[in-house]
């Protein structure tokens, strides 16, 4: 049986919730992170104050719904983009990575948000939508190395890792989903997601752009390594720009 269609206030509720943490999201570019603030945003809209504490109860509420939706918007990409990519570790390799980076490109503020510049006085809950939409995108990646593991474990699977090194409800997420997972493939995963991130946060933050004409070209450079960093030797289709 189909879903009731959501009546006419409950199209307007969410759409008003939505126009409030674009909003937000509009307010920290101009002014930064602290910039935040629901008594603004009420102005902005037209709202009272009264009004828009109930959609969200304290501005903290509004900053776990917006790290829960990008978080969930990057994980989207990169999910996407690793199903689409041709079989193989190396292609899902370079899928991911290159979405990562487009991801980012297109949305600094919000790649700002949940990788950069800490909200003053806030810190994201350790469970609830926002933590679960942070492990979502983590186990995109760990699903590449997955992919890779038969080559990687050559390289990697004696380092000693255990289940114990790691955060228990992240485990719990990516252990669902990957039930024969090897401790010492997180480890690589995350290996994997700091070198991209960091070449990524470099040029997010305009630190490139003065030494290097393309920054494009450079990270590609960087997804190639690290298809070796797997133990995989890239075709030449997979290196050519």
């Amino acid at each position: 049986m189909a879903d009731p269609k959501p009546s006419r206030r409950e199209r307007l509720r969410a759409e008003a919730a939505q126009e409030i943490k674009t909003i937000a999201l509009k307010h920290m570019a101009e002014n930064g992170t602290a910039a935040v603030s629901l008594r603004a945003i009420a102005r902005e809209m037209g709202m009272t104050a009264g009004a828009i504490y109930s959609y969200y109860d304290t501005r903290d509420d509004l900053i776990t719904a917006l790290v829960a939706d990008v978080y969930n918007s990057l994980a989207q990409a990169l999910e996407e983009a690793v199903a689409a990519a041709p079989e193989g570790p190396v292609a899902q390799v370079m899928a991911y990575g290159q979405a990562y980076r487009n991801w980012a490109v297109a949305n600094p503020q919000e790649f700002r948000l949940v990788y950069g510049d800490p909200v003053p006085d806030y810190q994201v809950p350790l469970c609830g939508p926002a933590a679960e939409a942070e492990h979502r995108a983590c186990t995109a990646l760990t699903g590449v190395v997955v992919s890779a593991w038969p080559w990687a474990q050559r390289l990697h699977a004696d380092q000693g890792y255990t289940w114990e090194d790691y955060d228990p409800e992240f485990i719990k997420t990516v252990r669902s989903a990957f039930p024969d997972l090897h401790p010492s493939a997180v480890a690589l995963a995350m290996r994997l997601w700091g070198r991209l991130h960091g070449l990524v946060s470099l040029e997010i933050y305009g630190h490139l752009r003065p030494q290097v004409q393309d920054p494009a070209r450079l990270y590609h450079a960087e997804l190639v390594d690290l298809t070796h960093l797997l133990g995989l030797t890239a075709p030449v289709s997979a290196m050519a720009d």
